[in-house]
């Protein structure tokens, strides 16, 4: 795969390089997949009352750390779930897979179900912490190591190794503290735990709903064990086919995108209180403030922001999307009042305590991203500040890749082959700061003409529950198997599509 290299003969090379490495690990699948994952299964899971909310339960599923040898040592897994409450209308199981990485599918089930009144009837809602997360083995570090982490923004070769001398450090002292867990925590794994669960759980086949980041994990798991799908929904996908600049390039789009939107509201909506004002320029504004170390959040004088942790603010309030918490926010930082629901200071800062942990490593066992020196991530860089002209570039992958540098890569990038007969719905916003509509477009197209895509026409990340169009079409295709149209278009959240046409 291409990452930043300048010759024709080499980009050929790398891509056979991980041609061959993706043929091997689907024959590698192919001979674990089956009987190790129904061997572990059949142990199954112990269920008792959550001590945090009896009304759910919780449980645990021992499963091998390596699965190329399943009779090695284990993991155990965290598991916990809401029981249908119809048992005579019961389907079988649902699991859900949490974003991240490093979201706690436990944590999720215990706020609340996430799912209509009629999938909660007819599902077992069922989620659980993957490996390297939470109550399953969470990869952790030394905090006297991870907070010694560089700057997230590289300015010349000395940076670039800097960032590599760290980095070995610190993937050295995690792998020294998670144990051999932390060599296994990549999403095909992650998909090989997945059909252990639905085993234990008594399913002969997976129901399954994932968002964002657990998508590539469901992605794995149709390539992996393409005839045990009865259904399963990929709500905002990973492009796993990606090399690391059209990542970080597609993600400075996506984030670009959001932010024009938001503008386009404020300038349009009265109700917007930096309504009338040029939000372009003030955003400018507080981004050369923080370069030159000058802005704090208001209520935290003695930490400055940094440009990188500034823009983690045009991505979290535009995920939901929050415009009007955003331009409050946004006027508070320029010197206006501070509303009583300003967030706290955004992006990554110092860990307190021992330990710290790190679910980036996940992700630097599923993409390589490892860039051979600094002007190969100067020209990413480039081409993502080219994308996005106020946001520069999404600083969530922008500032994971630093830390994946010299990572091993289990599972690299390709393009999915999916064999089953079970059709996969496939859901995407259409202007998503996070997971870019084009990347779940391509991946319907990738997985074939099985797959179905729903297209939401608004904004935000994540599309079930957002409307009634697409909360019904993934309900009716979850416990019916009905398949709405190819290319089903859902109009925009009113509530948003009012306040920009005023």
């Amino acid at each position: 795969m291409r990452r930043g290299l300048s010759t024709l003969a080499t980009a050929f090379v790398v891509m056979a390089a991980f041609l061959t490495a993706a043929m091997s690990a689907a024959a590698n699948a192919a001979a674990l997949g089956g009987k190790a994952t129904e061997i572990v299964g059949k142990r199954g899971i112990a269920w008792a009352p959550c001590a945090e909310e009896p009304t759910v339960e919780c449980g645990t599923l021992a499963v091998p750390i390596d699965w190329s040898k399943p009779n090695g040592p284990t993991v155990d897994l965290t598991l916990a779930r809401r029981k249908a409450t119809d048992p005579s209308a019961r389907i079988g199981s649902l699991l859900t897979n949490p974003g991240g990485p490093g979201n706690s599918g436990v944590n999720d089930i215990l706020r609340s179900s996430g799912f209509s009144k009629d999938v909660r009837r007819r599902f077992d809602i069922v989620s659980y912490d993957p490996r390297g997360v939470g109550r399953s083995g969470s990869v952790t570090c030394s905090a006297s190591v991870y907070n010694r982490m560089p700057y997230e923004v590289m300015t010349s070769q000395a940076d670039h190794d800097k960032w590599i001398a760290f980095d070995k450090r610190l993937h050295a002292d995690c792998r020294k503290l998670t144990g051999p867990l932390y060599d296994h925590i990549d999403s095909a794994n992650v998909a090989r735990d997945m059909d252990a669960i639905r085993a234990a759980l008594g399913d002969d086949k997976l129901t399954s709903y994932g968002v964002s980041y657990g998508t590539l994990a469901q992605q794995m798991y149709a390539e992996l064990f393409p005839n045990r799908v009865r259904a399963m929904v990929l709500d905002s996908n990973m492009d796993h086919s990606l090399n690391a600049k059209a990542f970080q390039v597609s993600e400075a789009a996506a984030v670009q995108d959001s932010f024009d939107e938001f503008v386009a509201w404020c300038a349009r909506d009265s109700g917007c209180v930096l309504h009338g004002r040029d939000v372009r320029a003030l955003w400018k504004g507080l981004l050369v403030k923080a370069d030159r170390g000058k802005l704090s959040w208001p209520g935290v004088p003695d930490r400055p922001v940094s440009a990188h942790n500034l823009l983690w603010l045009g991505v979290v309030m535009n995920e939901g999307p929050d415009w009007e918490q955003e331009a409050k926010a946004l006027r508070a930082l320029d010197g206006g009042p501070v509303p009583d629901d300003m967030p706290g200071p955004p992006g990554n800062g110092p860990v307190g305590g021992e330990f710290a942990e790190f679910p980036t490593a996940i992700l630097c066992e599923d993409f390589n991203l490892s860039l051979r020196s600094y002007n190969v991530y100067a020209d990413v860089m480039r081409s993502a500040n080219a994308a996005a002209p106020d946001m520069r570039y999404n600083p969530m992958p922008m500032g994971d890749m630093p830390r994946c540098q010299g990572h091993p890569v289990n599972n690299p990038q390709h393009r999915l082959r999916y064999t089953g007969s079970a059709p996969l719905l496939v859901g995407a916003s259409m202007h998503d700061p996070s997971t870019p509509y084009a990347w779940s477009a391509d991946v319907a197209r990738q997985l074939g003409p099985k797959a179905v895509l729903i297209n939401y026409e608004g904004w935000g990340h994540g599309v079930y529950g957002r409307t009634e169009c697409t909360t019904v079409a993934m309900d009716k295709y979850l416990i019916s198997l009905t398949v709405p149209q190819q290319g089903l278009r859902c109009p925009a959240d009113q509530r948003l599509a009012a306040k920009a046409e005023r």
